[in-house]
């Protein structure tokens, strides 16, 4: 299985969205657990990094330098 690559404050899309109906989420911590932020409602959440590999659908925007 190819390794997905994300970087901190990156814009992801998740395969499910969030309740408030937004599907972009920003990288706001990463370690053994990453933080992500929904763009729509400013919730976080925290995922286990193995979790949030599978539930990754693509990344929208890269962080800029």
């Amino acid at each position: 299985m190819v390794e997905k690559e994300f970087e901190l404050h990156d814009v992801v899309q998740m395969k499910k969205p969030h309740p408030c109906g937004e599907n972009r989420w920003k990288i706001i911590r990463m370690g053994m657990d990453i933080r992500i932020k929904c763009m729509g409602c400013d919730h976080s959440v925290m995922i286990p990094r193995k979790d949030f590999a599978k539930k990754m659908k693509k990344v929208l925007e890269k962080a800029s330098n």
